[in-house]
């Protein structure tokens, strides 16, 4: 079966999240290491360090993955904001190892003013820049698959195989598909023919052994709008087979699915529960589509 899980809050420092994973009967995980809007991260103490990785195996919830700063962005043309953007990224995969991580998600980034064949060298190079520096990690970095707004990079398949075929085809690079982004990029997996199809071509173009985590979010958008609106399972415009077809499909048994549809999370909610509801019932939606 596929490992459950969500994107939790780190509020109250990280073994919260593992915490509020418990309440929330998650198999898997997904945090941020610091604060995802802002470039400054706070020193990890040893001792959160080793209360969380403590939590993490006392709870058996794994794999646990991080997702990388927003402001991010390996493809910036500005050379001063690319530098920026190198500097944090390493320092994230630092923050993931030192906690244990088994992968760093990343959005592969967005060409600005420049173009897509640029973007995508620049990211490539990035990576190899980073990689080089941290030979034998045993963190994987997770290219996730997008929706196309603007001029983001990687809501193509052939985006994903230009980068790993720059980067020699490293083990260390995995990808991460998000069914929202899947759909409002234009891979219609609605249907069952669709669905084969899809993931016949990245097959073909990336090879389904790259696929390391699943995101299960349905989509306020239709397909091809290339609009990243992430919606509750079931309540948008992917509908509930996509994700009986994708929790039942053998190839994908063991893998990673997290959420991360909407939340009811503010402070009081908090205060009542680690869980969150929303969270909860998606998990329990998700469940019931399991043969």
């Amino acid at each position: 079966m596929p490992r459950l899980g969500a994107h939790l809050s780190i509020a109250g420092g990280l073994p919260r999240a593992v915490d509020r994973a418990q309440a929330s009967r998650c198999d898997a995980l997904q945090i941020f290491t610091k604060s995802a809007g802002q470039w400054r991260a706070r020193p990890l103490p040893p001792d959160e360090v080793a209360l969380f990785r403590r939590r993490v195996e006392e709870t058996g919830i794994h794999p646990v993955v991080a997702h990388n700063s927003y402001l991010i962005n390996l493809a910036a043309a500005d050379t001063a904001l690319r530098a920026q953007s190198l500097a944090a990224l390493g320092e994230e995969l630092d923050r993931a190892r030192l906690l244990g991580l088994d992968g760093l998600v990343m959005h592969p980034g967005s060409y600005t003013t420049g173009d897509v064949e640029s973007g995508l060298q620049l990211i490539a190079e990035g990576l190899a820049e980073l990689l080089r520096t941290r030979r034998g990690m045993r963190l994987r970095i997770l290219l996730e698959h997008t929706a196309g707004q603007g001029t983001n990079l990687g809501h193509r398949f052939e985006h994903l195989r230009t980068l790993i075929e720059r980067l020699n085809g490293s083990d260390q690079i995995g990808v991460c598909l998000d069914t929202c982004h899947l759909l409002a990029a234009g891979y219609d997996v609605c249907t069952e023919a669709g669905y084969r199809e899809t993931f016949r071509e990245f097959d073909r173009l990336v090879g389904l052994d790259r696929i390391k985590v699943f995101h299960l979010n349905d989509s306020k958008k239709p397909c091809g709008s290339r609009v990243d609106r992430h919606e509750h399972i079931g309540k948008g415009c992917l509908g509930i087979e996509p994700f009986r077809m994708l929790l039942n499909d053998p190839r994908f048994a063991g893998l990673p699915m997290l959420l991360e549809t909407p939340k009811l999370d503010t402070p009081e909610s908090r205060r009542k529960s680690d869980a969150d509801p929303w969270d909860a019932r998606n998990l329990r939606t998700l469940r019931t589509l399991l043969r």
